[in-house]
């Protein structure tokens, strides 16, 4: 078998019928998430990261600490580049993780191929199809990961070619694996474990590492030293790692996690069942003897590799180092954010599972050309691995179509996620499921009492209920628990306002914008907030700010409007009320308004009645003719084009609307303003 592959993979044409049968073998098995929504933190990384639309954005994903997340300049630029060609359609971002996924892929078999590590095409595609890949491939935010190892992958390629001493110009080939490092730890600072990779293969060439080896990698080591130090402090300040988020790990619990991790990781790459987005957070309890079984597990496991290297050769160490080196930065001893509900994930071991994945399919060709006659068995059993494996990897991809059935796969498969459930709770209440979405929040709470998101979230849910007072309580204790959380301090003042608390309320939408200044809600949040209060230079400012953040939110175009209207300044009204409309058509806010400003403002250059109609009118058609404030402004635009007969008509039928919903402040408003109509006068706003 070793013989036949080798024949075939050294032909050009062989090597690209393989590769182009793995690469659509690929696509294929992903079919599930090609066109899957955007996910988890996805809105944090795209949909809502200014750094992607603002005019200095590149310059800040590079050279500053506006990042929303870790330093990731390589895969927010890439997300910037996306954004300027299919914008929001996450169509695009899922095929770009899905491509580079498919050249790492490629890479690993050509880097395995260079060390003559036989069965390196098996080796690829299993690194393509195995399902515990998926997380990786499917979920959009991890683009960070398929990017780094392909920056890895070349880098380890480019090494390789300048310790082979028949190389020409080998240095060009050592400068290109420094920038092809840079350009990995500028995708994720994970990389920073390559130069243990570029030792292993040194050892497993049986190259000498002498002093001048050691002087060749240093520049790796000072490079992944200097990215991973800078990306600790980066976890500490600004992703709010700290121990007033969670307990921190003691030495001996870091090192009984870390041991329980690495068979964790293996155990599913042998056997890849309930695969799930978040696993069940293991209770560490060092005084437990059963706690120690995983450590000393694998300290018998290293003292065999060393017994047996005479008879397996140094495959065996190298795989398992490498293994191990790569996913150390994960493993426990460096804590993490997402340790506070979970120990491992998938996609922790994209890079990691090479090594075992290697070995395995090398020790597969090994056995066929050791037993030559049971070769077309040994063949077909290493195909249906991968058919396996394939049909797992569609099934898991499944479950990444959309964020709802991402969580509800989740809970199925943990039910005692409580990060899950307060996930989806957040999904239910974007959908509007405002009942099911508190359910989830409460059993968030019940899980997790002192998880300070969960109080927040089902204060907005209340909220948007109508249940003010409870939304109060549950925003409060968050902000109580967390101060320095702008989300919580936003959705406090939301429920303030609703209360007409309107001091309150600005007093901590000004707190999230202290502590977040660029920050589109509470910037919106206290434009709201003043321009109630009647501060309409204030509220003026601080709208103008939230547009600089999103400039095409409509409803921020259309209060911007109302506060300038309300001001004075009309034509600069008119022209957001407008530019509302383009941005979001059915928006019958923007529409109303813009007709009510034409037909009634106090300076006549601004008057246009026959607009104010045909504005009016498409607001009264998205309404259903239920709306009375739009009925009463399609009378007010009939008045003004002199038309007083349709004007009386249309402040009748929103005088009985008005009588309906037992508005009777609007109600007198409009008999007022029908009797101004039967004298044959147009109504007119007061001069402001």
């Amino acid at each position: 078998m070793h013989e036949i592959a080798g024949r075939l993979f050294s032909s050009r044409r062989g090597a690209i019928a393989c590769a182009l049968v793995l690469a659509v073998l690929t696509i294929l098995v992903y079919r599930p998430a090609w066109n899957g929504g955007f996910l988890w933190d996805d809105d944090v990384y795209i949909t809502k990261n200014e750094l992607l639309t603002a005019p200095d954005g590149l310059r800040r994903i590079w050279f500053s600490f506006d990042s929303p997340s870790q330093y990731f300049p390589l895969v927010y630029t890439t997300f910037r580049v996306e954004h300027a060609f299919w914008g929001l359609n996450p169509t695009g971002y899922h095929w770009v993780n899905l491509l580079l996924h498919i050249a790492n892929a490629m890479l690993v078999w050509s880097v395995l191929a260079r060390l003559k590590v036989p069965g390196a095409w098996l080796a690829g595609a299993i690194f393509a199809l195995h399902p515990v890949q998926v997380e990786s491939v499917a979920w959009i935010t991890e683009r960070k990961n398929v990017l780094m190892a392909f920056f890895f992958l070349l880098t380890l390629l480019a090494w390789i070619a300048f310790i082979n001493e028949r190389t020409k110009r080998r240095w060009l080939f050592y400068g290109l694996a420094l920038i092809l490092y840079l350009l990995a730890l500028s995708a994720k600072t994970t990389a920073c474990t390559l130069p243990a990779a570029l030792f292993l293969i040194l050892w497993l060439q049986n190259k000498p590492i002498r002093w001048r080896r050691i002087f060749q990698i240093v520049p790796f080591l000072v490079l992944g030293f200097a990215m991973g130090a800078f990306a600790m402090w980066w976890e500490r300040y600004h992703q709010g790692t700290s121990r007033a988020v969670f307990t921190f790990l003691s030495p001996i619990e870091r090192v009984l996690v870390a041991s329980r991790a690495v068979w964790f990781y293996l155990s599913k790459l042998i056997w890849p069942s309930r695969l799930t987005f978040i696993y069940p957070r293991w209770d560490i309890t060092p005084t437990h003897f059963l706690s120690y079984v995983w450590l000393l597990a694998g300290l018998t496991l290293c003292v065999a590799m060393y017994f047996l290297r005479r008879y397996v050769g140094r495959s065996v160490e190298v795989a398992a180092g490498f293994f191990v080196a790569t996913l150390s930065p994960v493993l426990g001893f460096i804590m993490l954010y997402t340790f506070r509900y979970t120990f491992v994930a998938d996609h922790y071991q994209y890079l990691a599972c090479i090594g075992p994945i290697a070995l395995a399919s090398a020790g597969l060709v090994n056995l066929a050309d050791t037993f030559k006659n049971s070769r077309t068995l040994i063949l077909s059993a290493g195909l249906c691995v991968v058919a396996v494996l394939a049909t797992l990897t569609w099934r898991q991809a499944t479950m990444y179509g959309d964020i709802e059935t991402l969580w509800r796969t989740t809970l199925a498969r943990n039910p005692g996620c409580w990060m899950a459930h307060n996930n989806l709770g957040i999904a239910l209440f974007e959908k509007g499921q405002l009942d099911e979405a508190i359910a989830h929040y409460r059993t968030t709470l019940q899980m997790q009492p002192n998880f300070w998101d969960a109080d927040y979230n089902l204060g907005s849910a209340l909220l948007g209920k109508g249940e003010v007072d409870e939304a109060i309580l549950y925003c409060d204790k968050a902000v109580a628990r967390q101060p320095n959380d702008p989300d919580a301090q936003v959705a406090l003042a939301n429920a303030l306002l609703q209360k007409k608390r309107i001091d309150d309320s600005i007093v901590h939408y000004q707190k999230a914008v202290a502590i977040r200044p660029d920050y589109f809600l509470a910037r919106y949040g206290l434009g709201h907030a003043l321009l109630e209060k009647g501060q309409l230079d204030g509220a003026i400012e601080h709208f103008r700010a939230a547009l600089l953040i999103r400039p095409d939110h409509p409803d921020c175009h259309t209060t911007l409007a109302i506060a300038l209207d309300e001001s004075g300044q009309f034509a600069e009204a008119i022209g957001h009320y407008e530019r509302a409309a383009v941005i979001s058509p059915q928006s019958v806010s923007a529409l109303a308004n813009l007709a009510w400003l034409l037909a009634t403002c106090p300076d006549a250059s601004f008057r246009d009645g026959f607009k104010a109609i045909q504005l009016a009118r498409q607001a009264d058609q998205l309404s259903g003719g239920t709306n009375a404030l739009v009925l009463r402004t399609l009378a007010a635009g009939y008045a003004e084009a002199g038309r007083f007969e349709k004007a009386i008509e249309n402040a009748r039928a929103a005088t009985r609307v008005a009588q309906m919903q037992r508005d009777n402040s609007l109600a007198a408003t409009l008999e007022q303003e029908i009797a101004l109509y039967e004298l044959g006068l147009p109504y007119r706003e007061r001069v402001k």
